[in-house]
């Protein structure tokens, strides 16, 4: 199928469709939302603290992961994409801490983050979208291990590979990076729900606030 202006503008139109039903909040509405109001799937801790345990392997998670955004770009279901990854850093013998990262939404820097605070240096970050780094402390943050930018054709089974992939690298082993799937139709198709996904959680955002540990509920 040819990809033309005219498509991609009727496209557009659809998706703007599907979400305002599924969101029926406007900009204004959501900024006053009280977070700490909000059901989510994570029950704080603490302010997190660097870890010293070399096996262990940090997931940092956007904003309102799992609270004002409970679902991925494509509808996964966040509680089973964390536990799919934590499956798949435990499998390799090694520990996962889910921290929040407050005081930024980009996946890169979440991911940067989440290194500093990881007792390996060896991290993984998630925006509530979907989209996941891997990352390793001496790192540029615009620089990783393993980027998976089109989180719609994200699965289940890529996540838990991805966990693995992390504790892989923390153990210093030799690791071969998932193929990325590629899917010219994909930015069409969901470049207006990501963008207003983004925004959302980016409206939560509080500079310079300290991250916290959390684990699911």
């Amino acid at each position: 199928m040819e990809i033309t202006n005219e498509l991609i503008e009727q496209i557009t139109r659809l998706v703007i469709q599907e979400v305002s039903k599924e969101t029926q909040i406007t900009k204004s509405q959501y900024k006053k939302e009280n977070i700490e109001t909000v059901e989510s799937i994570f029950q704080d801790i603490n302010t997190a603290k660097r870890g010293i345990n070399r096996k262990e392997v940090i997931i940092g998670v956007g904003p309102v992961f799992g609270s004002v955004i409970k679902k991925t770009i494509n509808n996964l279901e966040h509680k089973k994409v964390i536990k799919e990854i934590m499956a798949g850093i435990e499998e390799e013998g090694m520990i996962p801490r889910v921290i929040r990262v407050i005081k930024t939404s980009d996946v890169a820097f979440i991911g940067k983050e989440a290194t500093r605070l990881s007792g390996s240096g060896i991290s993984i970050g998630i925006q509530s979208k979907g989209t996941v780094i891997i990352h390793q402390k001496d790192l540029y943050p615009l620089t990783n291990l393993e980027l998976f930018p089109q989180a719609p054709l994200l699965t289940l089974d890529i996540y838990r590979r991805i966990g693995k992939n992390a504790a892989r690298y923390a153990k210093g082993l030799q690791v071969k990076p998932i193929e990325s799937k590629n899917d010219s139709t994909i930015r069409a198709k969901y470049q207006v729900k990501a963008a207003l996904m983004h925004t959302r959680e980016t409206e939560y955002v509080i500079t310079g606030k300290e991250s916290v540990d959390i684990e699911l509920l």
